[in-house]
């Protein structure tokens, strides 16, 4: 790998490019699934390949290959010098990369149980007990539990002197149940919904979801939405469980502060952002409450690495302090134009993607309140409980929101059963509006290996730590 990476770099050199690096990547990864009683999808996969990307004149340039020798190494590496030379000719403003220190170091996740070495039908056999549980009342017509694994093994080197190797292990499971009845639909999921829960962990984490000893309640949940009554419209008090509140930090502040959609270099999905750099220590985000960072160092969190992928440690960093914006998600290039250096939020989806902004663990921090405290103290209002859908406008500022499941809350105690409830906001409005959340017993970091970013789309994992939180004064049951 390291012959390789010298053949790159130096070609590169040689070419007259002013910085360049080479990341190789070798991606490993399973996924099972069965539905209603019998094995859906069975996926493995194994690739590997190399990416260049250089500085030419001021401007990018990026190839790669599949074909790992050191003809194709240099090859490539003219390629990239090529495409870099090719946009320089039309560059407005060169890029300035901010310092990162030089090193050499090896990263590795820990975990207790590969999951690899689990064999294929332990694996399916566990799914198929969980389906059957699932599908044991008649009104569940569709009965889902799958789980994934992924090994993927980076080896980066810059022409600074930088290289460094990590190995990450990531797993995931989780399941759901859908009821019908007539033309009532209603599902329950778990842990979460859109595949639950996964991080970079072993197969203890399957384990620990237990979805087996779950099974039940989800069946008898959806079952029981069927016949509950509408969630009524109008604004109210709303306690949003933890789960949510990872899609809701996700959406409305996680995308929003990549540095790359507030300069507006990036609109795919979604749009640009609503943020702009002078809000930087001045804007009041959310209330005095409201506490975020982006922690890319948090053990066994989906988005946890130990260094991004032009090669800056993994770090924590402050993206709003006592409810007001003081960080944003940088890169090196991108950093310089606000006077700070990269809080190491470059990654790409593979070897052959060029590194984009991506969220890493953003995280709300919690607070001290408990669940029943929270409930105790709301005379009356509603707790929403798992997505089930989202969608937020081209600024990422006005947004609508459904979950699975609510329950009434009156005189300080849980109440009905709710179907079919959702909220709608004003990204800072809203997150104004947060006068108390959950403490540290009821805080997880919770898996998203589903980000989408980027033309042509590049897929990210990434996570957000969140507990359920309270809002005042918000709408619910719009859209109908």
């Amino acid at each position: 790998m390291r012959e390789l990476q010298a053949a790159v770099l130096n070609e590169t050199q040689r070419l007259g490019a002013s910085y360049a690096d080479v990341r190789i990547v070798t991606t490993k990864t399973q996924s099972i699934g069965t539905k209603n009683g019998e094995v859906e999808v069975v996926t493995s996969g194994d690739e590997c390949g190399f990416g260049v990307r250089v500085l030419f004149g001021g401007a990018w340039g990026f190839a790669c290959s599949n074909i790992l020798d050191m003809n194709e190494a240099v090859n490539v590496a003219r390629t990239a010098v090529k495409i870099a030379q090719a946009s320089a000719t039309a560059l407005k403003h060169p890029v300035r990369l901010t310092a990162v220190e030089r090193g050499e170091a090896v990263y590795t996740n820990d975990y207790k149980t590969d999951p690899f070495s689990i064999p294929i039908e332990a694996k399916i056999s566990l799914l198929l007990d969980v389906d059957k549980l699932l599908r044991t009342d008649k009104k569940i017509a569709v009965a889902r539990a799958n789980l994934y694994c992924r090994r993927n093994q980076t080896y980066f080197g810059s022409s600074e002197g930088s290289h460094f190797y990590q190995d990450i292990l990531e797993t995931g499971a989780g399941m759901s149940a859908t009821a019908v009845d007539g033309g009532d639909v209603e599902r329950r999921s778990y842990p979460n919904s859109m595949g639950g829960q996964c991080g970079t962990r072993g197969w203890e984490l399957v384990e620990e979801l237990n979805m087996a000893g779950n099974a039940d309640r989800v069946r008898d949940e959806a079952v029981a939405l069927l016949t509950a009554p509408i969630c009524a419209s109008g604004r109210t008090t709303v306690i949003i469980d933890g789960t949510q509140m990872a899609l809701q930090v996700h959406e409305s502040i996680g995308h929003p502060t990549e540095l790359d959609r507030i300069l507006g270099m990036e609109a795919s999905f979604a749009g640009t952002s609503f943020v702009n750099p002078d809000m930087l220590g001045k804007f009041k985000y959310g209330s005095e409450i409201v506490n975020v960072t982006a922690d890319a160092t948090i053990p066994g969190a989906l988005g946890s690495f130990g260094f991004d992928d032009e090669g800056v440690p993994a770090q924590r960093s402050e993206i709003i302090t006592a409810g007001v914006l003081t960080g944003v998600l940088t890169s090196r290039e991108t950093a310089s134009s606000i006077g700070r250096t990269s809080n190491g939020a470059m990654r790409a989806d593979g070897w052959n993607r060029i590194p984009l902004i991506r969220m890493t663990n953003i995280n709300l921090l919690p607070g001290d309140r408990t669940f029943d405290e929270l409930v105790a103290d709301t005379d009356d209002g509603l707790y929403l409980e798992t997505n089930k859908s989202w969608s937020i406008d081209d600024k990422r500022i006005n947004f609508q929101f459904a979950t699975e499941i609510a329950w009434e809350i009156k005189n300080g105690k849980l109440g009905r059963m709710l179907r079919r409830p959702n909220y709608t906001g004003i990204t800072p409005q809203f997150w104004n509006s947060c006068d108390a959340i959950c403490d540290a017993g009821h805080w997880t970091v919770w898996g998203t290996p589903n980000c989408g970013k980027g033309e042509p789309m590049q897929i990210a994992h990434v996570a957000h730590g969140a507990a359920p939180a309270r809002f005042r004064d918000v709408q619910v049951g719009v859209g109908r």
